[in-house]
């Protein structure tokens, strides 16, 4: 354990003075550095995150801090190799073009399917997220089953199963589940363990549910390229690239956060074995299922959407009433230099979590807008969260450029209280046994993956400057 320290170290450390590596490295915004300030404020953010997990933790004397060590070091080397290293930027944004093409491809299936003819003249379909946005969930579903029904997920999964098993001191189970959250959705991932999850301790279950809160699954992933691109090439690239890294990192840190909730004390099973389970009988069987979930998967999310911000505009009209006899509307809109005009739901939201954004890194400026699209995604979706954010985005609300790239960390994962019926009913279905600690661990795995998406947006404000 200590020599893996060590390596850690040095790594880090040549990453930093190592002559030949210098002349790679690149900052992510004209004039980034590292400073003194940017590092004991992430500092402190850090212990306070880990502060709070420790507080809610249930065994607080069996918690292997060596395991905390680690992989609060291994989501320091992968954000500063994703953030700072050319070769490594090269890596992440190869696959985040790839990201962008598939969503081109996607485009050319929904112009032709919502296309108009008028006096021979094809227009082009309408520009609004039913038909922009929600395609893409099912050609990726779909994507995603033949890439699994020809092994290449797995493989990937199993290669990084195998070096979080290593490094961190998990189950083989657990680090096949959290790898596969990298790629898969949070009752899809699973599936892979399916043979080990009605035997799985307390510790090994709230790992796997917590996993699924903390990643984002491919299909989701490209539509927040879309939001937060804005139909710009190169914008698409740069959040493709900060998405995939947002989801990479969440892994260790979400193992972090999740052994010190509920450490773990019973015999560590490292055997990596994938179920051989296939999606379909054949390719065009695979291409078939995929299809009709994404299908259920963008319907849900379109009707969820519609109802949720309904729901915000009837919360809104009443917080406004409030606020108009009260006179609080006018007080916001004086002390907040029109920022808010009204008192509304998101100025709830922002100035709750506004404390916590500064911990973290954000600029005093924009701490209650960061505030407010994290409340928005724990209450109710990272959809509504995202979309907020390309809004409040394209708007140049922002006084930061990295409070933008910040939040982006902020909201990765399915940290919400939907998510939690969403894995009673899903883990739940492939092991029965565990429906009991399903609900009883649903709190604390809502907890530990926002707080592992915090603690990488900590790390990533911290390399920012």
């Amino acid at each position: 354990m200590k020599i893996k320290l060590l390596f850690i170290v040095i790594l880090i450390l040549s990453i930093s003075t190592s002559p030949v590596l210098a002349n790679s490295i690149v900052n992510i915004n004209e004039g980034a550095a590292f400073s003194y300030l940017s590092i004991l404020r992430g500092a402190i953010g850090m212990g306070i995150l880990i502060g709070i997990a420790w507080l809610f933790s249930s065994n607080k004397k069996a918690i292997n801090w060596k395991t905390v060590g680690i992989g609060i070091l291994a989501q320091l080397v992968l954000a500063l190799g994703i953030l700072k290293l050319k070769w490594v930027q090269f890596i992440f944004e190869l696959i985040s073009k790839l990201f962008v093409q598939v969503i081109n491809f996607t485009e050319a299936g929904t112009s032709f399917l919502f296309k108009s003819f008028g006096a021979g003249v094809i227009e082009s379909p309408l520009i609004n997220f039913a038909i922009t946005i929600l395609p893409t969930i099912i050609f990726f579903s779909a994507l995603t089953s033949v890439l699994f029904y020809f092994g290449i997920i797995q493989k990937l999964v199993y290669v990084l199963a195998l070096l979080l098993t290593k490094l961190m001191q998990i189950s083989g189970a657990e680090s096949l589940s959290v790898a596969g959250n990298i790629f898969l959705g949070q009752t899809e991932s699973p599936l892979m363990i399916k043979a080990y999850l009605e035997k799985m301790n307390r510790s090994e279950m709230l790992l796997v549910m917590s996993g699924g809160m903390a990643t984002l699954a491919g299909g989701v992933l490209a539509v927040y390229i879309k939001i937060l691109g804005a139909g710009n090439a190169a914008q698409e690239l740069l959040y493709a690239k900060h998405l995939l890294a947002a989801s990479v990192m969440a892994a260790p840190g979400v193992i972090v956060i999740s052994k010190i909730l509920l450490p773990q004390t019973e015999p560590i099973n490292t055997e990596v074995k994938i179920s051989k389970d296939k999606i379909g009988k054949n390719i065009l069987d695979a291409i078939s299922k995929g299809t009709n979930e994404g299908l259920r998967l963008a319907v849900n999310v379109g009707a969820m959407l519609l109802v949720f911000i309904a729901f915000i505009a009837m919360a809104n009209y009443i917080f406004f009433k409030i606020g108009h006899y009260s006179g609080l509307n006018e007080i916001i809109t004086s002390t907040t230099n029109g920022q808010y005009s009204e008192f509304s739901l998101q100025f709830i939201l922002g100035y709750i979590f506004a404390p916590l954004m500064w911990i973290i890194g954000v600029c005093a400026e924009d701490i209650d807008l960061v505030g407010r699209v994290l409340g928005e995604k724990i209450i109710m979706t990272e959809f509504i969260g995202y979309v907020s954010l390309g809004e409040l985005k394209e708007s140049a609300a922002f006084a930061q450029q990295k409070s933008i790239l910040i939040a982006t960390y902020v909201l990765c994962g399915f940290a919400n209280f939907a998510s939690i019926g969403i894995q009673i009913g899903g883990i739940g279905a492939l092991a029965p046994n565990q429906q009991l600690t399903l609900t009883q661990l649903g709190m604390r795995a809502l907890l530990a993956g926002t707080l592992a998406s915090l603690l990488s947006a900590t790390i990533v404000g911290i390399i920012l400057g």
